[in-house]
């Protein structure tokens, strides 16, 4: 089944901040070694500060897309916290790509 996840900050649930980030460490990484992955991930909002310089989750990240997952940053976010030159993983993409993607994917989770 195709599957997309759409990541909307750099942290995991509403709350303190810190939990927060380290739950999404912990799950960038559990997926990471998942059997299972999905086709892409999708950054939006803070979110794309997860793929730049200084993330604390780049590890998982780059395993994750040598494992063949599409990781696709949204260029308006990326812009506007101006990460143009920092971005370390994935690829910076469009809301029409990003439109489309989540059109043909069977199965969209966000955590």
């Amino acid at each position: 089944m195709k599957t997309a996840i759409i990541l909307k900050g750099e942290t995991l649930g509403d709350g303190d901040d810190l939990l927060g980030k380290q739950l999404m460490g912990s799950f960038l990484r559990k997926l990471w070694n998942s059997k299972e992955k999905p086709e892409s991930i999708l950054f939006y909002n803070s979110a794309v500060r997860l793929l730049a310089s200084g993330s604390e989750v780049l590890d998982a990240l780059e395993g994750l897309s040598h494992a063949g997952v599409d990781l696709i940053a949204c260029g308006t976010c990326v812009g506007f916290y101006k990460l143009k030159d920092t971005m370390i993983a994935g690829r910076v993409s469009d809301m029409q790509e990003i439109v489309g993607i989540l059109m043909q994917t069977e199965k969209v989770v966000t955590p």
